[in-house]
């Protein structure tokens, strides 16, 4: 089996191409096996909005919703504590399924002995 993945997304529509190829490692990596926590911070965070995946667009690439909805599905989402606080997305406001944690949980995750940590 896969070791498990982390992969955190820092942008947003800003930088439509890595923010779209953490998605889509995240959801590809899912699809392998793999246990697989998807954070979103900074700008990326917004995405756990509802409303806000289904408007991103980039050409040639799989719709972002469809990919955030891959990993909710058999994967974790989560939107960092203070990036949420900073934008005042609060626990009502995110997609059902997606979590606000902060640093500690994150570090915990990406620490894990078998664990691979990705950042975009």
């Amino acid at each position: 089996m896969p070791r498990p993945l982390v992969v955190k997304v820092t942008c947003g529509p800003e930088e439509p191409e890595r923010c779209n190829q953490g998605f889509t490692v995240a959801a590809t990596a899912l699809a392998a096996g793999s246990e697989v926590s998807l954070w979103l911070t900074g700008e990326a965070a917004w995405f756990g909005v509802p409303g806000r995946a289904e408007a991103f667009e980039l050409p040639l690439a799989a719709p972002l919703v469809e990919l955030l909805e891959a990993v909710l599905s058999g994967g974790r989402v989560t939107v960092c504590s203070q990036c949420a606080a900073r934008r005042e997305i609060t626990e009502d406001a995110v997609r059902p399924g997606i979590r606000i944690a902060g640093a500690a949980l994150f570090a915990e995750e990406a620490l894990r002995e078998d664990a691979q940590a990705l950042v975009y």
